[in-house]
Parts: C-alpha cells; sequence; structure tokens
C-alpha cells in the first residue's frame, strides 16, 4: 500500500495538534509531574516518533537523553520532531516514501513473533508512527481522567471540525 505524501502530511499536522492539546492538558494538571505512569507513556510515545523521524531522515538519534527529569524537560525534548518530520514530507520524492526501511529494533519483534519480518516501507512507518502516537494519546488521556485531570478531545474529526488548527505549545 502507498500512501500520498500530502496525506501523510496531514496526518502528522493532526498528531502534532492532538499531542500539543494532551500536553496542554497535562501542564494544567499540577500533579501530573509526579505521575510516573504519565511520565512514561509520553516519553515512550516521543521515543518512537523521534526514532522513525530519526531513521527517515538519517539523523542519530539519543533514546532519553541525560536531562529528562521533567515533564517540561521531556516536551522541550520532543517539540523538534514535529518541525523535523514536517520538512521531511516536504521535500521526500514519492520513490523514497515507498523504498524498504530497516528499523534496528525489528529484531526484538521477530523473537516475539517467532518469523522473520515483512520490511515495511518508509511511507508505512510513517503511518505507523501517527497510529502508534494515537493509541498513547488515548492511553495518556485515560491515566489523566485517573487522576482527575480533563482530557482533551483530540480525536481526528475534531481536528477537522475545527478547522485542522494548527498546534498551540
Amino acid at each position: 500500500m502507498s500512501f500520498a505524501i500530502g496525506t501523510l502530511r496531514e496526518l502528522f499536522q493532526h498528531m502534532e495538534w492532538a499531542d500539543a492539546e494532551v500536553w496542554r492538558a497535562v501542564s494544567r494538571f499540577q500533579a501530573a509531574d509526579a505521575d510516573a505512569r504519565l511520565r512514561d507513556l509520553l516519553l515512550h510515545m516521543h521515543n518512537v516518533q523521534r526514532a522513525f523521524v530519526g531513521l527517515w531522515t538519517g539523523t542519530p538519534v539519543e533514546r532519553e537523553p541525560a536531562g529528562l527529569d521533567s515533564l517540561d524537560a521531556i516536551r522541550g525534548w520532543a517539540q523538534p520532531t514535529y518541525s523535523n518530520a514536517l520538512r521531511f514530507f516536504e521535500t521526500v520524492e514519492l520513490s523514497t516514501l515507498e523504498e524498504p526501511l530497516v528499523v534496528p529494533w525489528i529484531k526484538w519483534f521477530e523473537k516475539r513473533a517467532g518469523r522473520e519480518a515483512e520490511k515495511p516501507s518508509i511511507d508505512e512507518t510513517a503511518f505507523q508512527v501517527t497510529s502508534h502516537s494515537t493509541y498513547h494519546r488515548g492511553q495518556i488521556n485515560a491515566r489523566l481522567k485517573e487522576i482527575g485531570a480533563e482530557p482533551p478531545n483530540v480525536d481526528y474529526i475534531a481536528w477537522i471540525w475545527l478547522g485542522r488548527p494548527r498546534a498551540e505549545w
């Protein structure tokens, strides 16, 4: 399956907006910084985003560098990923998106699956990043509700209904 560059760009614009809305909800809730589950979910979601963008752009990515001891630090570390991804989608050729991508952590999956994995294309991994982020934003929103915060509506259709707003960090 091939994904159009414009579709991927739009999915990443939605992802940034949705992530920023979640971060705004996190920032408004005083107790959030002390919640280890919330921190772990946010860190994991952004680690995956950064890792894939790094693979696409040939940029080395350091997993969880030192100094990410607060939610503010994680947010600041994660933010450049969106502009890097959108810049990639503005300059990449369609033929490049269809090329297979060697994912360094595939051996972990193969061990769990008990078989050799198929090689995904770059565009398939881009779609995966947005899907993966949606999944974890749902977990983050559920956690926010559990600890007494008000989670935002970050559905794709809500973004469309709102006129596709840009992320407000």
